[in-house]
């Protein structure tokens, strides 16, 4: 019984201790607001998390942005490697293959699961979020104390659990987040607390009113609580807790024209900054016709995301829309940024870095087996496309001419002198030279 419990926090074994450690940042900046700025507000809350939160992802970010970008230059030399092995399935030419495919993407510094990686996080992050908005009180004590003076005053109240329960019976049949909401009157004293808590905090205006008058005598104690209540959970007139679609209803119900008004504009607003933000990733070259079934699947995800985001936000709490729409803009400005930052790369010395890299990461590898330390020098050095009339390019200037070029992979061609299928040839020639 204690799952229904919303005020006792989320003790799914993955979910729970992230909820509690998002829990615990939230607080912290409710509690900077408040005591720095005299602000108390949930939705403001939200908004500067959201921010601390892709800050703190910024590593990763730059990474899957690194890689998308950095895709415009590599898909020619990758596809040439493919073309090399097309149709040879031994273990050695898929190992070789690999080994080739791998040193593309160490040659230009990027990691092919990184996108994988930041979209997992985030879904690890959206997930657990929901349930701490859903429940601020179990997460921010400042706001669970402001319902102690009511909670008090009802606990000693004569017969309060007869006539809690029978509040709750009549306001959740016209508000749908209590339905899943109940009173734990069999418990400890500390449990029946935080279950009138769980239905307080899901409140409507109306509902306030409703327990002002089965508790008469904690009326302005209700109507100070209500206050403080609706005034850290207002968004522009809308009580954060609750979902687009429930606001509609309510909106209706009540006769609050407004709330229908702020329920379509969340999700609207959450699905088309995300459109924006898709639009905004970098696309790759069509160079063959893998690439443009690629880049066709790329242009469904543009539009499918964002109305995903449009059904999401509409059935989760206004606070997880906040969330949503606050990222897709934060991730807005980074990839202006960071598109201006990797146009303006200079890919020779990228490359130049990247070798330097993997020759001291080879080195120190190889040290620990013994090997002397020029035939270490000479086994790790990686043969990269030499960038000799290039060699100043930036990163526009590099994918424009790449989407340009095209390359030939079999086993008994000659290899255009510098391209990527030439230096995989050298490669793998070394490697079979240096294995016997």
């Amino acid at each position: 019984m204690n799952s229904l419990f919303l005020l006792t926090q989320n003790s799914n074994a993955i979910l729970g201790p992230i909820a509690k450690v998002l829990g615990w940042i939230m607080n912290g900046i409710y509690v900077i607001l408040d005591d720095f700025l005299n602000i108390q507000n949930i939705a403001l809350t939200i908004i500067i998390f959201t921010v601390v939160i892709y800050l703190c992802m910024l590593p990763l970010t730059y990474q899957q942005q690194k890689f998308s970008k950095m895709s415009q230059v590599m898909n020619p030399e990758i596809q040439a490697v493919q073309k090399k092995y097309k149709g040879r399935k031994d273990s050695a030419s898929m190992q070789a293959m690999n080994e080739e495919t791998q040193a593309i993407y160490q040659k230009y510094g990027v990691n092919p699961s990184g996108s994988c990686v930041f979209m997992i996080i985030q879904l690890l992050i959206l997930f657990p979020l929901y349930r701490v908005i859903y429940n601020v009180p179990a997460y921010v004590t400042r706001v669970k104390d402001s319902f102690d003076s009511v909670v008090t005053g009802i606990m000693n109240t004569s017969g309060y659990q007869d006539t809690m329960t029978a509040f709750l019976s009549d306001i959740s049949a016209k508000n749908s987040v209590l339905k899943n909401v109940s009173l734990n009157f069999e418990g400890t004293q500390t449990e029946a607390y935080d279950s009138i808590i769980d239905v307080l905090y899901k409140c409507t205006s109306a509902n306030w009113q409703t327990l002002a008058e089965k508790f008469s005598g904690l009326a302005d104690t209700v109507t100070s609580t209500q206050a403080t209540v609706e005034h850290f959970n207002n968004f522009l007139g809308a009580n954060i807790v609750y979902s687009p679609r429930t606001l509609i209803s309510t909106g209706f119900n009540e006769g609050q024209y407004f709330l229908i008004v702020i329920a379509i504009l969340i999700p609207v607003i959450s699905a088309g900054s995300q459109f924006i933000s898709m639009k905004l990733v970098p696309q790759q070259n069509n160079n063959n016709g893998q690439q443009e079934a690629m880049a066709s699947q790329m242009k469904m995800m543009n539009y499918f995301m964002p109305f995903y985001s449009l059904l999401i936000v509409f059935f989760l709490p206004i606070g997880v829309g906040l969330y949503w729409i606050a990222g897709a803009v934060i991730r807005v400005i980074q990839q202006l940024l960071l598109n201006r930052h990797f146009d303006r790369m200079d890919l020779a010395k990228v490359v130049a870095d990247n070798e330097k890299k993997a020759e001291a990461k080879a080195k120190k590898k190889a040290e620990k087996k013994g090997v002397s330390g020029e035939t270490i020098s000479s086994a790790a050095r990686i043969n990269t496309r030499q960038i000799d009339a290039q060699k100043h390019k930036t990163m526009a200037e590099k994918a424009s001419s790449t989407a340009k070029t095209s390359y030939k992979g079999n086993s008994q061609t000659k290899y255009k002198e510098g391209s990527l299928a030439s230096k995989a040839n050298k490669v793998r020639n070394y490697n079979e030279k240096n294995s016997k």
